[in-house]
């Protein structure tokens, strides 16, 4: 299995296929794609931080319907939000909300009612897909009032870090953490997540141009990692800020309770891809897609564009819960150790049109996120009446 060199080392490297057990990727992933229909699921390691296992070629045991998490029904908390992208937490159980064609910042009471807005955020360029995208609150909120924010800009995209005030009645930008991403009309990524660790893990798209995630020197197709002052974490893969290459647009990042680090990535036109982070690695786009090719580590589960095209990613009571966007529905990925273990559960099917966002609240209840009034021209749907919303829904954790 091949790492993923320090950017030293140039934007020309050659990938190779991945092997394991004694046989390629391609070959274990094309026994693998029989029978697949509407989702794929396959099995790696069990450990994040040591190296990925070939899915098995064989039926592995998965957990029954009745070990699963259920869902409750959905709760509307807000609704008439513009183009909402990003949803946070804060210490007091509210959540503030980011628009991403307004730059709003609103700010939503945690037993819902109308939100509040506290500021616009400067300098936020709004194409086809970017704009004002991902906000995360700081571990320290109360102490610090920061929330970072991931933003697109004329000339290229950044990550910023916000000032709240303290009655909620503004904002400022604080100061830049990382610039030099680079912007486009589409796949700007955008997801910003605080992982376990405590530092800041940023999901970026290729720009349009498949090549920048194979490009070491480029931060597109990547998943970025750096602390909360915009240094670069000691234990990175190399000096910079990648933690992994390869990939084509990452709007979903999630942690599971033993640290595992999982995003949802939009595929092309064949498959999405859910993945499990480690660092240094590979994820083979552009000549890999799901499970169509030979390069880079493979997913831990598959679902066609059609009826996915994932966005925002959250963990609760064993599963990963994965909002689709021309899918129209939410995703449930029932995960152990960084290995699926079960096929994906497909939930609230065309109910509230796009879901953009997941966030597990302070109570553990699930905050979904709709998308309908952004203009989306692929996979897009009519707005309906009150769109755009955040939901509450209860997650039912499975029978011991």
């Amino acid at each position: 299995m091949r790492a993923l060199p320090s950017p030293t080392a140039g934007p020309n490297r050659k990938r190779t296929a991945r092997a394991s057990g004694g046989i390629t990727r391609s070959a274990a992933l094309g026994l693998l794609a029989v029978g697949l229909a509407l989702a794929g699921c396959a099995i790696s390691s069990s450990d994040p931080s040591g190296p990925a296992t070939t899915p098995p070629t064989s039926a592995e045991p998965l957990l029954a319907p009745d070990a699963v998490a259920t869902l409750g029904e959905p709760e509307e908390l807000t609704a008439g939000l513009e183009a909402p992208w990003g949803l946070t937490f804060l210490p007091d159980g509210t959540a503030l909300v980011s628009e991403r064609i307004s730059g709003r910042i609103l700010r939503v009471p945690s037993d819902g009612g109308e939100a509040q807005t506290i500021g616009i955020v400067p300098d936020v360029d709004v194409t086809s897909e970017g704009g004002l995208l991902g906000i995360a609150a700081s571990p320290d909120f109360d102490a610090d009032r920061t929330v970072y924010a991931s933003v697109s800009g004329a000339d290229e995209n950044r990550i910023v870090a916000l000032t709240i005030a303290d009655d909620f009645g503004s904002l400022t930008v604080d100061r830049t953490l990382l610039d030099g991403i680079r912007t486009a009309d589409r796949h700007h990524g955008g997801r910003l997540a605080i992982g376990p660790d405590g530092h800041l893990w940023i999901g970026t798209g290729d720009a349009f141009e498949p090549e920048n995630a194979a490009d070491d020197a480029s931060l597109n197709g990547k998943v970025l990692r750096i602390a909360t002052d915009g240094s670069i974490p000691a234990d990175n893969p190399g000096d910079s800020p990648i933690y992994s290459g390869g990939h084509r647009n990452v709007q979903g990042i999630a942690f599971g309770p033993d640290g595992t680090a999982y995003a949802s990535e939009l595929g092309h036109r064949t498959w999405d891809e859910v993945n499990v982070l480690r660092p240094g690695e590979d994820y083979g786009w552009p000549e890999t897609e799901g499970i169509a090719g030979d390069t880079g580590v493979a997913p831990i589960a598959t679902i066609h564009p059609d009826d996915a095209s994932p966005s925002g990613t959250a963990y609760a009571s064993g599963s990963l819960w994965i909002g689709a966007l021309g899918g129209q529905r939410l995703w449930q990925l029932p995960v152990d150790g960084g290995a699926a273990a079960a096929e994906p559960v497909e939930h609230l099917v065309g109910t509230y049109g796009r879901i953009r966002t997941v966030e597990v609240a302070p109570d553990g209840t699930l905050w979904l996120v709709t998308s309908n009034t952004d203009g989306a021209t692929w996979g897009g749907t009519e707005a309906r009446p009150g769109d755009d919303r955040i939901l509450r829904v209860e997650v039912e954790a499975p029978a011991p």
